[in-house]
């Protein structure tokens, strides 16, 4: 107001002061009629009124007054009315002429008292007052170049002047009160403020106390109005001396009066303030601070974030963050839509408070981002507060911190402690703040899609959701195109989530994501990149859209979709078929459940009409379109039947179904058993084979297997026109398993039961002679490549039985399916021999959701390495394509190994070499490397583990019982379904990004086979797992049963002889696997979501209950406990070592969640326990080889992390079970520990060295400021860390295989390095008090590096790449060793102790490596000790001196290294 007064010039500005002048005049008439006025007033109004009487309005004030005499004489002219003082001279020249001549008038000092007396005459005139309070005018004709746009008023000018400037200040703290109860006039003017005003910015105060103390005591009688005033002004009034008084009397005022609270903070954040005061005053604000209004946030948060400092920043945002909720003062979404509502029906009255309260959010934020983004102090707080709101913020407006906040995201993502509810109330409450950082959401959203971390990708899916479903039209449009781009990505990971997200969106908010089909639908162009679960998400987003209520704005996505899978489904070409018939049939889906949705409409029967008769025809294009290619057909029959089982297609398509396309199974596949083939027409003897019917009766019928293998064989060598006439249909064998999977789905559906071709599980299949035994080698390579092909075709047409019929009730039913499962099992035995002699055997396809039909794994990995050299013996070394250059061996086994392998086996006795022999054409072959060529086994099928023991009895004619057969569930099969349900939980719970696929493997091949597991999720899967668990927990104890009890028979000898190798082996493969299944789920990631939390707690009851059974409800922590101790049990009969490492893997994934620190000492125990044990094969071997040592090194990794004492248990291992090897056999063992021999030395070696440097380097830097006993404390810890960093360098001189030296290269330059960060700082502050301890330390640490030394000059003679790629680093960091010594040294006054010299290359053994400088050079090595004259002795501290320091001498001919 006050500028734009000093500004104006208008007319208006002369109205109003005409206006004001006027009312002025009427208020002094009503005073002079006033009676009982005191004469004194009566006379300085006459006397005020003396000018006014001889001078008209508008004129210039004269008279004989020195008030007036003198500032004409110094330049200023006084003016009337509306008029503004006019300005002759310059603003410093008037002040100078005015204060000259007041010291040079005759009456001075007398002078200055009549000046001031005038001035309170003149003043006293109301219209005179504000003149001269008001801006002065400069007379134009008198301004030159030098003019300022500003002048100051009348009154501040004379406050300039020293003499004039406490006279003045008085004068206008008498007139202030006369307007303190005055509002703003008409003319706009306030005077209070005027009056403030000139105190403002003064070149000099004379008194600032006084001015201050006038000031304060003005505050505490002033209305609120004019306290704001007073209060915000006085920064610009007081001196910098009178900052520390004015704060402890506003921190008074702000206890008594909390409605000042806002001005006075905001003015204590421009002063210089004592931190005690400011300390105190923040502390007060913050009691305070839960009862302040949304406005008054902003000011008391830029206040508090003013006063923080470096040191209490972390304290001040902590408490900051608990007091400071907002959700209490912003409306949630949902009334404000409400209130938006009322307001509109005319009930409320607050139209814009919603707008407000986000504004003052807005404008809190604003305060909030300025200070993170200028204080690094307080950013680095707000993050280790962990609000989510602020690391988004943070990660928006500090571009620095980006990199940090993604990485504490993810670290805080991982340990659970941002939940989903979390981020959808930060989205919820913030939504006008988040939306000013949308680029920057995005951003790190894309960011996180990359990572390794299941959940760290799932939070940036839900970073996506949260943003589509809070925002608007603009940033939905940009949260699509992301996802899109996802998509198109090519990495699996991110195509997956994303394809997830837009799935989910779609279910939220249909209608938002239709208005961006047109970005989805982009991604058709991109199906070549997509695998076929993706294919299937894809196009079931696009049918949602185009088929889904309100669709009818959406028929360019109908167009466009039926216009890709009729051109897909044309191709001849097998992975574009693929997409058209998983597109079409999605998209049956989609309108099948559309047409349910819409059902209930008038109409709805036309609808559903007209819909079905469009499904049909779809379904019969794509039938005509895959007829003749049978992988086309068998996939479509799969993605029909997976349909199906979804219950998503209407009973009129099901009836379609079952009259056109389940009516050609029984023509197809199914014979009678009467209609034998002929011997003559088939080169085998054809028989039925594996009938459950025991009667005799031809009546049956039986599946024509063989038959059609070999027609479809014909047909492939001979072609189809001179095998068949054109109008006869061939069924290829191929679509068997799939054509019976849809079968069996749509009978089901139809009459709730399978009684209708319960049949199927009786009947027999038409086969040939498969078990022939020695003969096997005999047939032909196409013989038994038919012969493999059909023992896959059978296994797989068993596995669809058992799956048909898992779930029967009744016993005769379970004892069948019981049958199928061991006719599995011995058949799966039968292939192995098979395989194991037809190398080049290329397995029909059993599952077909595959890019091309060369998408299956390579299944040359599965033939031994034995086999594989006989073979390349026979072919004279030739190999075969289709090996891929990979290993064939089960295990495998490095260099070093194999000669010990060897050895062993020159040992064994005649009988044992036959034996082993046997075992290992036996084991020739894994079917683990042809699981994708076998039928997937459904969920349901585990509910064979409930079964216990079965009787089927055997009828004769009379129906007399003749024989009762016990059918039970064998190890065998007991191993197969454990091995596969192993295999499903692996696939299901270890998350998609960290899963290896090999990059010779196609696409999604690790997928092929668990299709159906898939359309499942985790937690469907989890839940389904509970149901299991007692049954597992069963055979899991009847494990430990069999080898207690087998431990008994043989009096704890593993290969005596009551010990059957063959059931020994299945029995620890079951075992292995139950622990793999229980470790599997209990390490599932999705527990630590809340919504599973009730699961865990399902699965740890019933592990608790096995111990302790009751029905009273245990506490949390009691079933963690009881778990742990129940399958602690079991160490006592693991029977192999990998066993051993899975149970104590399981053992400590339940001790993380429970969190309890005694369990910490139990798996350090058991960890030894294993350790100290011989594991003994039943064949009487040890356990060894390169599984046996990856095992071993993780059971030693589990050790170290459970000991108490890893510095102890490494001088354990490395001083006393080491040396027990030294000058032992090559196959011998430590005694201490028998785990540790010549073989696995450098496991043991590694896991030392690795855990060593890990230990050192997680103890914090020893700082001057703390305490002589953590000093000491210290010191010694590094002292046993380089006493057994030296016992270990040292063991090289005696193990120096190549890949020791590679280890000890590797971490000994890393401990040196942790050395220089973490010691050397401890040494600098510690060499005064505790010298003899500190040269001690560094005597030993010098025979350590001088090995290191040694070690280069090996590796160069050597010239190991390996190795000495190791040496430029390794040397580096001992010369930098040199100059930190010598620095230690300086500081601590004792530089003349430090001798420097040159060290000779010398061998592991010590021995001096010749060279033409080491000849030359004469140089004793005595002169590369470091002689310490402080300890009066000599110390060899030269250790890393020498050994950088020699290498300057020694390495003229090695400076390429």
């Amino acid at each position: 107001m006050f500028g734009k007064r000093r500004l104006s010039r208008s007319e208006d500005r002369r109205s109003l002061t005409d206006d004001y002048t006027r009312d002025e005049e009427e208020v002094e008439e009503k005073e002079r009629s006033r009676k009982g006025r005191s004469d004194k007033r009566a006379k300085k109004n006459e006397a005020s009124k003396k000018p006014r009487k001889s001078i008209g309005q508008n004129e210039i004030v004269e008279n004989d007054s020195t008030f007036v005499k003198l500032l004409k004489t110094a330049g200023v002219t006084l003016k009337t009315g509306e008029k503004q003082n006019q300005l002759a001279v310059d603003q410093v020249i008037f002040q100078k002429k005015l204060s000259q001549a007041l010291r040079k008038h005759s009456s001075y000092p007398k002078a200055v008292e009549e000046f001031i007396g005038g001035l309170e005459s003149y003043i006293e005139d109301r219209d005179c007052f504000r003149n001269c309070l008001l801006s002065c005018e400069r007379l134009q004709e008198e301004e030159t170049s030098m003019v300022t746009p500003y002048y100051k008023s009348l009154i501040k000018l004379l406050l300039g002047i020293d003499n004039l400037q406490p006279a003045i200040i008085r004068i206008l703290f008498e007139k202030l009160p006369e307007f303190l109860y005055e509002s703003t006039n008409n003319d706009g003017l306030n005077m209070p403020r005027l009056i403030i005003n000139q105190f403002k910015w003064l070149d000099r105060i004379i008194d600032g106390k006084d001015l201050t103390t006038k000031i304060m005591q003005l505050i505490s009688i002033a209305p609120v109005t004019l306290q704001h005033d007073l209060i915000t002004s006085l920064p610009e009034i007081i001196g910098d001396s009178q900052h520390g008084d004015v704060a402890g009397e506003l921190s008074d005022l702000l206890v008594k009066n909390t409605m000042l609270t806002v001005p006075i903070l905001d003015v204590l954040s421009s002063l210089r303030l004592d931190p005690k005061l400011l300390s105190k005053v923040r502390h007060l604000v913050m009691t305070k601070l839960s009862a302040v209004t949304l406005e008054n946030l902003p000011v008391i948060i830029k206040f508090i974030l003013h006063a923080v400092t470096v040191t209490d920043a972390l304290e001040v945002i902590s408490e900051l963050r608990k007091k400071l909720d907002l959700e209490y003062c912003i409306l949630p979404p949902q009334l404000q839509t409400s209130q938006s509502k009322l307001k509109n029906k005319g009930l409320m009255s607050s139209g814009n408070q919603e707008n407000s309260h986000q504004d003052c959010v807005s404008l809190l934020f604003d305060v909030i981002k300025s200070a993170v983004r200028y204080e690094r102090a307080i950013s680095e707080a707000w993050i280790k507060v962990l609000d989510l709101l602020m690391l988004l913020i943070i990660y928006s407006v500090n571009t620095q911190s980006k990199k940090y906040i993604e990485r504490v995201l993810r670290n805080k993502v991982q340990s659970g402690c941002i939940p989903e509810q979390l981020l959808q109330n930060t989205f919820c409450t913030y939504m006008s703040v988040l939306r000013d950082v949308f680029p920057s959401i995005l951003s790190l959203a894309q960011s996180l899609l990359h990572s390794t971390e299941q959940s760290v990708i799932s939070f940036g899916s839900l970073l996506y959701k949260y943003a589509f479903v809070s925002f608007d039209t603009y940033y939905q449009q940009e949260v699509i195109g992301a996802l899109v781009t996802h998509v198109c990505s090519g990495n699996d990971a991110e195509v997956d989530i994303a394809l997830e997200v837009l799935s989910e969106l779609v279910v939220l908010n249909l209608s938002a994501v239709r208005l961006y089909a047109v970005f989805v639908k982009g991604i058709l162009d991109y199906l070549d990149n997509l695998t076929p679960s993706q294919i299937r998400k894809l196009f079931h987003i696009l049918s949602t859209l185009a088929f889904s209520k309100g669709h009818e704005d959406s028929s360019h996505i109908q167009d466009d979709m039926y216009l890709v899978i009729r051109k897909q489904l044309s191709s001849t070409v097998f992975k574009y078929k693929l997409i058209g018939i998983i597109g079409a049939i999605t998209m049956v889906g989609s309108m099948a459940a559309d047409s349910d949705a819409s059902g209930s409409t008038s109409d709805g029967t036309e609808l559903s009409s007209e819909r079905c008769k469009q499904m049909t025809s779809l379904l019969q294009l794509v039938h005509s379109c895959s007829e003749q290619s049978p992988q086309a057909s068998a996939l479509y029959y799969d993605e029909f039947a997976s349909l199906i089982a979804k219950g998503k297609l209407p009973p009129k398509t099901l009836e379609w179904i079952e009259q056109t396309i389940c009516n050609d199974f029984q023509d197809a596949f199914v014979v009678d058993l009467s209609a034998l083939p002929k011997v003559s027409d088939y080169p085998f003897p054809v028989k039925a084979l594996y009938g459950l019917d025991e009667d005799e009766s031809q009546d049956g019928i039986a599946i024509n297997l063989l038959p059609l293998l070999l027609h479809q064989n014909l047909k492939s060598d001979m072609g189809a026109m001179t095998f068949q006439d054109q109008d006869q249909k061939l069924v290829s064998p191929v679509c068997l398993s799939p054509y019976f999977r849809l079968l069996r789905l749509c009978v089901e559906k139809q009459h709730g039961d399978l009684e209708e071709i319960d049949g199927l599980l009786d009947c027999p299949l038409y086969l040939t002679d498969l078990d022939l035994g020695e003969k096997l080698a005999s047939l032909s390579v196409q013989e038994r490549s038919f012969r493999c092909s059909l023992l896959f075709l059978v296994i797989n047409w068993f596995r669809e039985i058992v799956n048909a019929f898992c779930q029967q009730k009744s016993a005769e039913m379970k004892g069948k399916v019981l049958i199928r499962l061991r006719h599995i099992t011995e058949l799966q035995t039968l292939l192995e021999n098979y395989l194991a002699v037809t190398p080049d055997y290329i397995p029909l396809l059993a599952n077909f959701d595959l890019e091309t039909l060369d998408g299956g794994p390579h299944t040359s990995a599965a033939v031994s390495v034995k086999n594989k050299k006989k073979g390349e013996k026979a072919q004279g070394g030739k190999k075969r394509k289709a090996d891929g250059g990979k290993s064939f061996s089960l295990e495998r086994h490095s260099k070093e190994d194999s000669s010990e392998c060897e050895h062993s086996q020159s040992d064994k006795s005649q009988p044992e070499k036959e034996f082993t022999e046997k075992e290992e054409e036996k084991a020739s072959v894994s079917l683990q490397n042809y699981t994708t060529f076998f039928r997937e086994l459904d969920l349901e099928v585990f509910s064979v583990l409930h079964c216990g023991l079965l009787t089927k009895s055997l009828l004769d004619t009379e129906m007399h019982t003749e024989a009762i057969e016990v059918v039970q569930l064998g190890p065998p099969e007991l191993l197969l379904l454990l091995n596969d349900l192993s295999q499903k939980l692996e696939n299901m719970f270890v998350p998609t990004a960290t899963k290896r696929i090999s990059f010779l493997k196609s696409k999604g091949s690790r997928n092929i086979g668990f299709s159906h597991l898939h359309q499942r999720s985790a937690q469907e899967v989890a839940h389904y797992l509970m149901l299991l668990l007692t049954p597992l927990c069963n055979h899991l104890e009847n494990m430990h049963n069999y080898f207690q009890c087998l431990a008994t028979e043989n009096h704890g000898v593993i290969d005596g002889p009551v010990v059957k190798i063959q059931e020994h082996q299945i029995m620890s493969s079951c075992y292995q696997r139950l622990l793999q299944i229980f470790l599997s789920l209990f390490a599932w990631s999705g527990f630590s979501q809340p919504e599973n939390r009730n699961l865990m707690l399902m699965a740890l009851k019933v592990l608790a209950n096995r111990l302790k059974q009751g029905d009273h409800e245990m506490p949390l922590g009691e079933l963690f406990s009881q778990s742990f101790h129940y399958l602690q049990n079991f160490h006592h009969s693991v029977p192999t070592f990998q066993c051993a490492v899975y149970l104590i893997r399981l053992l400590i994934v339940i001790s993380e969640k429970s969190a309890a620190s005694q369990n910490k000492e139990k798996l350090a125990s058991l960890a030894r326990q294993f350790l100290c044990q011989v594991w003994i094969q039943p064949n009487g071997e040890r356990e060894k080889g390169s599984s046996f040592n990856d095992q071993l090194h993780t059971l030693l990794c589990i050790y170290m992390e459970q000991a108490d004492s890893v510095l102890k248990l490494i001088e354990e291992i490395a001083g006393t079970g080491v040396p027990e090897l030294i000058g032992s056999s090559k196959d011998a063992a430590s005694s201490s520990f028998p785990t540790l021999t010549r073989q696995t030395f450098v496991v043991f070696f590694r896991v030392m060295m690795t855990e060593l440097e890990k230990s050192v380097r997680n103890l914090q830097a020893g700082t001057a400021a703390d305490l002589p006993k953590v000093h000491e404390e210290k010191l010694l810890y590094w002292s046993m860390a380089v006493r057994d960093f030296n016992i270990l360098i040292n063991l090289v001189k005696v193990f120096d295989s190549r890949p020791v030296l590679n280890v000890c290269l590797k971490y000994g330059r890393l401990f040196v390095e942790t050395f220089l960060k973490q010691c050397m700082p401890l040494l600098d502050f510690s060499f005064r008090k505790h010298r003899e301890d500190v040269l001690s330390l560094l005597k030993t640490f010098q025979l350590s590096t001088r090995q290191l030394h040694h070690m280069c000059g090996h590796s160069k003679i050597h010239q190991d790449t390996s190795l000495t790629n190791h040496v430029p680093l390794l040397k580096k960091t001992l010369e930098l060793f040199v100059y930190r010594v010598k620095a230690m040294l300086i500081l601590n006054n004792c530089q003349e102790a430090f001798w420097l010299g040159n060290l000779k290359n010398r061998d592991l053994q010590g021995e001096e490596i010749l060279s033409q400088q080491s000849q030359e050079s004469s140089t004793d090595e005595n002169q590369e000790e470091v002689t310490s004259q402080v300890s009066k002795q000599e110390t060899e501290e030269g250790s890393a001196d020498e050994a950088s320091i020699g290498g300057n001498e020694d390495d003229g001919n090695e400076s390429d290294d």
